[in-house]
């Protein structure tokens, strides 16, 4: 028998409503953490104070509300990822494996905030609800919340997105859905924030691309190998239980899969294992088919994704055009396609897909306001590209691709 692990290192788990940017105010901060934001709304608890009914936020992508709690609690062992909508029929086979005690179908997809590729679950909050840990599966108000369209995500990722009206932008382009933060709850490992299904077709991502798998008093990894075989080579099995305790399970090819109709369709489904020292071996035929290294102006040949080089190229010609390609350092620039994680992070970036480059990079660290001409910055928005020194963390030397655009 094992014993049942929390969700992620929660053994402090902070549960906190966002409630003070509900009215979108300026002024709105990070909710305070501290034993004396001790009641479920963060405010200190009184006797005369009686619980408000939960608002819907945004009725458009509201779904039921869930309820109170119903059923037992599952431990969230393993999470299998496909590229496309579960089989039902293989479903009912993976449920009769011996081992599995319960599972729960959710969506799964990637959003790429500021450089961070994190994962987004689209979830049926009542019954996701309770493969978390017992403190987060009876935060009523936090469920309450999901149902009515709100974000629910850990504070920690949460702090460097968060607007001061407690807004998120899933996404680099200015079209991207933009929601606002209901709940700071610690997470499942290996995902980051939890939406309601109705958000789904928004966002870009699938609804029924994963599966939660408990064995309850199993050690997950006795039925690896036969649920492996049995959902083939295209499909991610996670140990949770592993990552949990390290961030990621070394013994998976992992997927990601970018949401959105741009630069999802440019990313495709991106494969990958952890092969140490934060790197990762991308599949190889991945990088077949979408990796170049081609000449362009003013830094000569560069290694990127196939499709980032028409507006590359269009970029920097235009900088060149209008007498400012003395203002990028050839011999400063950092590099477009690198395949491993942010430096002490299991995170993945865009330069994992070959999607950002660096320039100037001794004048333009993290945390600075940079030295980047501003000019050259509005060539690069203008086509296409999302630019780190607008971030709430700067990174002046980072330019991504954010929307696809072509030359006229």
């Amino acid at each position: 028998m094992r014993v049942r692990r929390g969700v992620g290192a929660a053994a402090t788990a902070v549960l906190v409503l966002a409630l003070s940017a509900c009215s979108g105010g300026d002024d709105a901060k990070d909710p305070d953490p501290s034993p004396a934001a001790s009641s479920s709304t963060g405010k200190p608890k009184s006797a005369k104070q009686t619980k408000p009914a939960v608002p819907v936020a945004d009725p458009a992508h509201a779904v039921d509300p869930p309820g109170r709690r119903d059923g037992r609690l599952w431990s969230a062992d393993i999470l299998v990822q496909w590229d496309k909508e579960i089989d039902a029929d293989l479903v009912k086979k993976i449920e009769k494996l011996k081992g599995v005690a319960h599972t729960e179908r959710i969506g799964l997809g990637q959003v790429s905030l500021e450089n961070r590729v994190l994962t987004v679950a689209s979830v049926d909050p009542g019954r996701y609800r309770n493969f978390t840990e017992a403190k987060v599966a009876d935060f009523q108000e936090g469920w309450d919340r999901v149902a009515g369209g709100e974000l629910a995500i850990d504070q920690k990722v949460a702090k460097r997105l968060v607007d001061k009206a407690g807004m998120i932008r899933l996404g680099s382009k200015d079209s991207a859905p933009t929601l606002h933060v209901g709940a700071y709850t610690p997470q499942i490992p290996t995902i980051d924030m939890v939406v309601n299904t109705a958000w789904a077709g928004d966002i870009g991502m699938a609804t029924d691309n994963g599966l939660l798998i408990s064995t309850d008093k199993i050690t997950p990894a006795t039925i690896r190998k036969p649920l492996e075989k049995l959902v083939g080579k295209d499909a991610s099995v996670q140990m949770l239980d592993i990552a949990s305790q390290i961030g990621l399970d070394p013994g998976a090819t992992l997927t990601a899969i970018p949401t959105g109709s741009g630069i999802g369709n440019v990313v495709g489904t991106y494969r990958y294992r952890v092969i140490g020292g934060g790197r990762i071996a991308p599949d190889s035929s991945w990088v077949a088919a979408n990796i170049r290294t081609e000449p362009v102006p003013i830094l000569g040949d560069v290694t990127c994704h196939k499709d980032l080089f028409p507006q590359l190229r269009a970029a920097l010609l235009e900088v060149q055009q209008t007498g400012l390609a003395s203002e990028i350092h050839p011999g400063e620039y950092a590099g477009c396609y690198y395949p491993r994680f942010i430096a002490n992070t299991t995170t993945l970036s865009n330069h994992s897909f070959g999607l950002a480059l660096d320039l100037n990079v001794p004048s333009n660290g993290r945390g600075t306001v940079g030295e980047m001409n501003r000019a050259v910055v509005a060539i690069f928005k203008k086509w296409g590209f999302a630019w780190g020194g607008d971030w709430r963390y700067t990174d002046p030397m980072h330019f991504e691709l954010s929307e696809i655009k072509r030359a006229g």
